[in-house]
């Protein structure tokens, strides 16, 4: 029988998807937080969910082990968004991409006397657009964790991450000094399966984006 495999991460856009499933008829048989299961079955025997890390999300559909997903903006950037078909926003996981620095920093002087800025990143693509666009030298470091600890132990000037309420931010000293971009998640679907699943896949999508809008 054919059928439909979705990719989601486990966390806050996990949980926000849940009423946008619902919508569709959708129920996941397991929590993934509580549960050890990497594929969950759900109400439908059609219809299954893999439990990714949210930087695999585009990954697993671009290549059709997963026929959607659902992925931050900011992870897609990243991605380059190569053999994915991207319909809906979902406006689901918002926050903001933002480039932060200790309290008592003077980035714009920084900026303006043409200075060379440690950036500590995990999005490397976004910072190196972002700091391009505004004539600013920098030398990029990859983290995977806990950026805020880069400038406060030396290793960066400044951080380009996500930031939702800003309270990590000012438990470290750290300040925002710029807005890069509103972030949320993304429907995303492998463009073949698209073709070759359409039928299954269309009442999904009109259910998810009738709920979206609602």
């Amino acid at each position: 029988m054919q059928g439909i495999t979705l990719a989601l991460s486990k966390g806050r856009i996990f949980e926000e998807t849940l009423p946008l499933l619902a919508a569709a008829g959708i129920v996941p048989s397991d929590d993934p937080e509580s549960s050890r299961k990497l594929i969950i079955a759900t109400n439908r025997p059609d219809v299954r969910l893999v439990i990714v890390r949210a930087s695999d999300t585009p990954t697993y559909v671009q290549y059709g082990a997963a026929d959607l997903g659902i992925a931050g903006k900011d992870v897609l950037i990243e991605h380059g968004g190569a053999g994915l078909y991207q319909p809906i926003d979902l406006n689901i996981a918002r926050c903001r991409m933002s480039v932060a620095v200790p309290a008592g920093f003077d980035y714009e002087q920084a900026v303006r006397r043409g200075a060379r800025l440690k950036v500590a990143t995990k999005y490397l693509h976004t910072a190196r657009e972002h700091f391009a666009a505004k004539g600013v030298h920098v030398d990029l470091i990859k983290l995977y964790g806990s950026m805020e600890l880069a400038p406060l132990v030396g290793l960066a000037d400044a951080i380009v991450d996500l930031v939702s309420s800003g309270g990590t931010l000012r438990a470290n000293n750290l300040v925002e000094v710029e807005h890069i971009m509103d972030i949320s998640s993304r429907l995303v679907i492998n463009q073949a399966a698209l073709k070759v699943k359409h039928a299954l896949l269309t009442p999904i999508l009109e259910a998810i984006e009738g709920a979206v809008r609602t």
